[in-house]
Parts: structure tokens; sequence; C-alpha cells
């Protein structure tokens, strides 16, 4: 503990000091810095002045010789930015300068000056230019350039001290920091043996701390407490019998009701359960708290019988829950202090899962049903004699075929959905062109459209990105989607095919018709299995009532997804999302 109090002392004052370092660092080196290169500035431009009092022939002639006096680089530019002579350097072999930034700064105020790094020299360099004017013109330009060496050697000298007080500073506080948490933890080590002690159910005695200040304060608070904690066992005893009912049922809601039948406490799973439609329940009664009639009455039975009860009941009005609850008694240590435990389990999946396994059985026998009736019909009428009339014949095996081939289009629908749920459809995803996907749907499409007199629009971008597709399962989608528009659209109808990239990473394909539509309460029912808006319609279309369903689960495969909008008599729009493939 000491070693930890340690480190937290003495990472507080390395903070501190590091803080005060960098601040110090940055602004006392930085105006150091600056002014050294003021002072560079000031003396170079001074030089500069004095040359600008000679001829352009005596600075030609004499450049050598001020160079060495200014201890700089001097080159002397015409107006037009050409190199006339330079210290350094042949002025044929030189770039023109006229758009050195020194230069196009002293073109604009009179003087100029830029500082940047010199590959060949290895250093900063600060260049300084002076407009020279003649007759109230600019004639040329005289620029002389230093090596920044002595503002970097300062300035590292800077660095270098500061870095060595850091040092004395760091070694100066570790050892007060060691003084300091040596004695700050010392009877916090005796507390700390002293709970230790009490946390293990040992007798801990008296904490005795030798200090009139906060700590000595502290140990007559906790010896305080001490006796304060053997008079609450009682109570303890009774909450342990809670905690432990309560942690019985976890995976369960449990709520616990007091001897005057309010809300005490509840657990995490029952407020995950009831959300926040039912707000703060605690310190309500139960049927203040849900205003459940049903809950309620097991209650009331409960109460009369003194017997555990369990009861169906359902909560919740925009999105209800069905829960199994069970009330037993929790026994007080007295009598009259006796509390109540609800236990909830939640079978809101199960039955809706139950639901859909009977209406599923219902669908699939009504389904195989219609068509096996009339097969067996017109078997039993060939039998009968019907055979012997071959243009009747012809009719009649003409009708069973037909109803031959609804069962078997449902058998392999209700296959594809079975393979998709199980996950043993495989899917090959790749980089796919949607234009090349809807040319193939639509010659298939093309016949049935024709026949009804349908036209199909397509609004298909050619810089539409690729999307993350397998290319079979998309087409049957499309498939499905397009045979339902062609198949509910009058004649004369209109059949419209757009696509776009949004901003999400997906593209979306939406395909509108001018269709029957269905009513918009029954929109999200759209997808389930075996749902049609017009039963009679759609079974004489040929329709199984599973391409919607089918389709759902292809988009979710393809972690897209489907969005249907529609009115009755206005047709309707299917919008499929696909992801953007990324490679």
């Amino acid at each position: 503990m000491k070693i930890r109090l340690f480190y937290k002392i003495f990472g507080t004052y390395l903070a501190i000091l590091a803080l005060a370092m960098a601040v110090m660092h940055f602004f006392v080196g930085q105006q150091v810095k600056s002014g050294l290169e003021g002072q560079i500035e000031r003396e170079l431009l001074t030089h500069a002045r004095i040359i600008d009092l000679g001829s352009r022939s005596e600075i030609e002639s004499r450049i050598f010789q001020l160079a060495k006096i200014s201890q700089s680089r001097v080159t002397l530019i015409d107006d037009n930015g050409r190199v006339l002579v330079d210290s350094d350097e042949e002025a044929s072999r030189m770039d023109d300068h006229i758009n050195r930034p020194e230069v196009q700064e002293a073109k604009v105020r009179g003087t100029g000056r830029s500082t940047r790094y010199s590959d060949t020299l290895g250093e900063e360099m600060m260049y300084v230019a002076l407009a020279v004017r003649e007759r109230g013109g600019i004639s040329g330009y005289i620029r002389l350039a230093r090596p920044l060496v002595e503002v970097r050697k300062i300035t590292e000298a800077f660095n270098r001290i500061l870095f060595n007080s850091f040092l004395l500073i760091i070694i100066s506080s570790l050892f007060i920091a060691f003084l300091f948490s040596y004695k700050l933890s010392s009877p916090i080590r005796e507390m700390e043996q002293f709970t230790d002690r009490l946390r293990r159910g040992e007798g801990p005695g008296t904490l005795i701390i030798d200090s009139s200040d906060e700590m000595g304060q502290l140990a007559k608070n906790i010896n305080y407490l001490v006796e304060e904690l053997r008079s609450q066992i009682k109570s303890l005893n009774e909450e342990k019998g809670k905690v432990e009912a309560a942690l019985a049922s976890a995976i369960e809601g449990v709520i616990i009701l007091n001897s005057q039948d309010r809300v005490e406490s509840m657990n995490r799973s029952m407020k995950r359960m009831i959300g926040d439609q039912y707000g703060d329940i605690l310190n309500k009664t139960p049927i203040e708290a849900f205003r459940n009639i049903d809950l309620q009455k097991a209650l009331d039975r409960f109460k009369a019988t003194g017997m555990p009860v369990s009861e169906e009941i359902v909560l919740g009005a925009g999105t209800p829950i069905i829960l199994d609850v069970n009330i037993t008694s929790i026994p007080g240590v007295t009598a009259g202090e006796e509390k109540t435990m609800l236990v909830f389990h939640d079978v809101t999946r199960l039955k809706k899962l139950e639901q859909v396994r009977v209406d599923f059985v219902a669908n699939v026998t009504h389904e195989i049903k219609t068509p096996l009736t009339a097969i067996l019909g017109y078997i039993e009428t060939l039998e009968a004699g019907a055979i012997e009339d071959k243009e009747t014949a012809r009719k009649f095996l003409q009708t069973i075929s037909r109803h031959a081939q609804r069962l078997n289009r449902l058998l392999e629908d209700l296959l594809t959905l079975s393979n998709i749920e199980l996950g043993e459809m495989k899917f090959q995803f790749e980089g796919v062109a949607l234009g090349g996907v809807m040319e193939g749907v639509l010659n298939i499409m093309e016949l049935k459209a024709r026949e009804k007199k349908l036209s199909i629009e397509k609004k298909i971008p050619e810089t539409l990105s690729l999307l993350r597709a397998d290319r079979d399962r998309m087409t049957q989608i499309f498939l499905n989607v397009l045979d339902n528009a062609v198949k509910f659209t009058p004649e004369g109808g209109g059949v419209r095919i757009d696509a776009s990239e949004t901003d999400r990473d997906e593209a979306v394909v939406r395909i509108t018709d001018t269709g029957i539509g269905v009513p918009r309460d029954e929109v999200e029912r759209l997808g389930e299995r075996f749902y049609r808006v017009d039963k009679t319609r759609s079974r004489e279309l040929g329709g199984t009532g599973l391409g919607l369903s089918i389709v759902k689960h292809f988009m979710l495969a393809h972690r897209g997804r489907m969005e249907i909008e529609s009115q009755l008599g206005r047709g309707m729009t299917v919008s499929l999302y696909f992801p953007i493939w990324r490679g």
C-alpha cells in the first residue's frame, strides 16, 4: 500500500514538474529563439542598408569583402530577379530569384525575411532582402543570408540547463515524496489491518491512532461504526435471505414486496423486461405499478391461501410481453414481517414460436390441400371414364399438371426458406455489376410483361459501384420482386427500376409498379410466410405466398434489407439495399 501511495504522490509531483518544464521550454525557449533571430535579422538589415549606400559596381567589385564583414552570404539581384553577383556561387549558374519569399516580401514592403533549411549546409538559414530604389522605382535587391548556428547552439544549451534542472528537482522530489508517503501511509496501514480483521470476522479490538488530526478523527469514526455494525447483525441476516432468494432467480425477473405489499426492490432482469413504460415502481403496490387485474387476482389468491401461486399475465400496451409469474413468501424474523417474492419468466418468444408453428402447419396444410384436392378430383373423373374423351382428358391433364407445378413451386420455396434458416445454403459473395444481372432478369420477364402490355423502364447509372452479392441469389431476388410487380399490375400499366448509391456505403434498387397495391396497415406483414392481401387472386395467378419472404431472408443474408411502401390502388415500391463491394 505504501508503495502504491508513494507512486501516486511522486507521480503527481512529476506531472506538475513536467508541465512546468514544458511550459517553460515552450514559452521561454520560443522567446529566446525569436529574440536571437530578431537580433540577427536586424543585424543583417543594417549590413544590407550599409551595402546599399554604395553603387552597383562598387558592390560587385567588393562582394567578397562585404560578405566577410557582414559574416553572411551576399547576393545582388536585379529588378527581374536575375542574380548579378553572389559571394558564394557563380552568378551565371544560379536560378532566377524573383519568386523567393524574402524577395517577394521586399518587393511589397521594402524589406523581406525568410527562414528555411539548407540541404547543402545542413543548417537552418535566415535570408534578408532589401529593395534598392532608384528614381522612385525598384532597381534591384540586396540579399544577405546567414546560418542560424548561433541560435541552435544557444537553444541547445538552454535545453541542457532545463534538463539538468529537471533531473535535480526529480531527485529532490523523490526524496520528499518518499518521506511524506511513509508518514502518511503508516496510520492508513494500521486502519487497513484493523478493517481486514473485521472483514474476516475476527475480534478487531479497538483502533488506536496517536494523532489529533484527521487521521485520529477517522480512527474514532471507525471505532464507532464497528459498534454500530454489531447492532445491525440481526437486520443483515434478514437482508442475506432476501439477496440469496434474488440471486437464486437472477435469470428471471424478481420483485420483492414488503409486509405492506409495496414494491421494495427488483433485480436487473425485471427492469429489463418492463423497460421504461411503467416508470419508477418502487414503493407502489402491484396494481398501482402495472394496472394489471390478472396479476392482482393472483396476488389476492396467494394472500388468501398462503400457498404458492402460478399465473400467466400480459404486460405492456404497445409491445405486450407474456409472463409466467410465480408468487411465494419470504419468512420474516418475527411475525408480521413476512415479505412476498414475485418471479417473472418471459414466455413471449415461446408463445410467438408456438403461434408461428400453428400458423405454419395450418397454412401449409391449406396450400397443399387445395391443389391436391383438385388433382384427386380430376383423376377420379378420368378413372370414371372421362379418359376416353381425348379432348376432355387433355384439359384435365393440363389442369392436373398446373396444380402439380404449383405444389412443386411451394415445396421448392419451403425448401429454400428452410435451407436459409438452417444455414445450409452457401453464398458466394463477390463484386457484382447490377446492370448485367438486371439485363438477364428482364430477358426472363420480358415475355410476361409483353403478354400484359406492360412497360418496364430501367434507370441504372453506369457509374454505379459493384454490389457485394451472390450473383445467383441476387438474380432470384429480382425475379421474385419483378414477378410480383408484373403479376399484380393490370394490363397497360408499368414497372420502373431505379438504382442509386446512398451515403451509408450501400446502394438501393427501387422497383415501383402501378399495380393494385396493399393497404398501409398491412405493409408490415408483407414478407410473412403465406401472407396475401388478396388470397383468391394470388392463388389464381399461381403465387405461393412465399416470394417476398424468400427475398427478405436473402437480403438479410446479404447484410442488406428490404423496405416496402404502398397504398391500396396506387401501386407498390420495393426498395432493396445492398452493401457496396470493397474488395
